[in-house]
């Protein structure tokens, strides 16, 4: 059985986000999908859709991306949640200058308190070169940070890479 709360990390394009669905869809529970991606041009729009395609008719999408916390506590219990993903959560609430700690301890708290399983997936950023401007070292090293509560905090953690996943925390179901 899927446990409480799993984070499926990876690279860009590193197949997470397929690894995460199969393991909502191999539940019978009522997925929900919550975006906290935004689409601001015609290439986010086009990868949006193919996510939407892929995952069918059978989800029940919200788009949260920046009151996912508010969200998630009103889910019911008898749901499997797939939050893709933490890293554009991440990333909307920087660029609208949130005040971080706080948002991102209501999102644990929230995390903690769903009364749904959830699998949250997100970015790995801390295996590339080091960032040449302040503001993209200030998100890898808030995304490290992220990375490591929600780790943290999740029965089962998994690295995807290659498509392959790399159990780092707990047991796949």
């Amino acid at each position: 059985m899927l446990p409480k709360q799993s984070l499926i990390l990876g690279g860009a394009a590193s197949g997470k986000s397929a690894f995460a669905e199969q393991l909502v869809m191999a539940t019978n529970a009522p997925r929900i999908y919550i975006a906290t991606a935004q689409t601001f041009d015609a290439e986010m729009e086009i990868k949006v859709q193919k996510h939407l395609n892929q995952r069918g008719p059978d989800w029940h999408t919200i788009e949260a991306p920046m009151n996912t916390a508010n969200v998630l506590v009103d889910l019911p219990a008898d749901a499997v949640v797939l939050l893709d993903c933490a890293t554009m959560w991440l990333t909307n609430q920087i660029l609208a200058e949130s005040e971080l700690p706080a948002a991102q301890e209501a999102l644990l708290e929230s995390l903690a308190a769903c009364p749904a399983r959830v699998v949250i997936v997100s970015n790995e950023v801390g295996l590339d070169v080091v960032p040449d401007n302040a503001l993209a070292r200030r998100f890898r090293d808030a995304q490290g940070a992220l990375n490591q509560v929600l780790a943290a905090q999740a029965n089962l953690a998994v690295l995807v890479v290659a498509g392959l996943p790399i159990v780092l925390k707990g047991a796949l179901p």
